[in-house]
């Protein structure tokens, strides 16, 4: 069973991770100096894909924030609709959900 201290760890160092990510993503999104048509279609295609994983990493971040504030509050681990204890398990899984199993399935979140 891993503690708060740990979760806290766990979710900072997760943060970092992404963050960088998202620099990482910025940077390759403004390093186009292609002049050719093809070669410009395939990077705009790429563009893409970097878009994506980087609306996926800010979805992410937001998620993990609000979990670093439940810590804070005193309320991680706890269903943010039922006030139940999450189970470790699903912590482990998902260590910024705030829902337990049962109400991320009834609001469609999981």
């Amino acid at each position: 069973m891993k503690s708060v201290v740990e979760r806290k760890a766990q979710l900072e160092a997760r943060l970092a991770i992404l963050q960088a990510r998202i620099e990482t993503i910025g940077d390759e999104l403004l390093a186009h100096d292609s002049r050719d048509w093809e070669e410009l279609a395939i990077e705009r295609e790429d563009d893409q894909v970097l878009e994506d994983l980087g609306q996926s990493a800010q979805s992410e971040i937001r998620m993990i924030k609000a979990a670093l504030d439940r810590i804070e509050a005193g309320e991680y681990g706890y269903c943010a609709y039922c006030g139940e204890q999450i189970a470790e398990s699903r912590l482990d899984l998902l260590p910024g959900t705030p829902f337990c199993s049962d109400h991320a399935q009834a609001s469609g979140r999981h």
